[in-house]
């Protein structure tokens, strides 16, 4: 099983060269990792998912983890429920005789078309790695001229809102 972590981090000149330095000392390879800036001017916040690790050596990257300076909070998405996304953009070939049909394709993976060219067209999903790949699957025999992935992005799940749809769905609710 992947693992997912969420690092907090000081929006800091060297910050992610120092932690992804510290994944290659380690000798953890890091899957894919995603950065941002966050709600809060002068944080970023660090997605990692990292290759199958077992608790022990998951434990001694979070404890390396703090141990930088700039690094304030980490947390372990991997078995909490959390919201993750990968954003991908696409451009496909596309002849205006096909359009309509690329269009048609993309529909069901609430995909939608940004920007159109006189003989391409981009394309830009999001959601789970499986539905991307499963879409690129699709639109590989039209001729994909480019395509960016950004890796997966998580947040976890607000717990009030997760315990109380598990006490509706468990029928645990009292009704007035």
């Amino acid at each position: 099983m992947n693992r997912v972590i969420s690092v907090s981090v000081n929006n800091k000149a060297g910050v992610l060269n120092r932690i992804t330095a510290l994944f290659m000392r380690k000798g953890f390879n890091i899957q894919n990792l995603t950065v941002g800036v966050t709600e809060t001017p002068g944080l970023s916040r660090i997605t990692i998912v990292m290759n199958e690790t077992d608790d022990a050596a998951l434990e001694q990257v979070i404890k390396q983890l703090y141990k930088q300076i700039d690094v304030l909070k980490v947390t372990d998405l991997t078995q909490q429920p959390m919201v993750a996304r990968e954003l991908a953009l696409i451009q496909v070939n596309s002849p205006v005789a096909q359009r309509s049909v690329i269009t048609t394709i993309i529909e069901p993976f609430r995909a939608s078309v940004i920007d159109v060219g006189r003989d391409t067209i981009t394309v830009e999903a999001t959601g789970k790695a499986e539905k991307i790949d499963a879409l690129i699957a699709l639109l590989r025999p039209y001729g994909i001229k480019e395509l960016a992935r950004t890796g997966l992005t998580a947040l976890a799940r607000d717990v009030a809102m997760v315990t109380e749809a598990r006490r509706v769905s468990e029928g645990n609710v009292i009704s007035i």
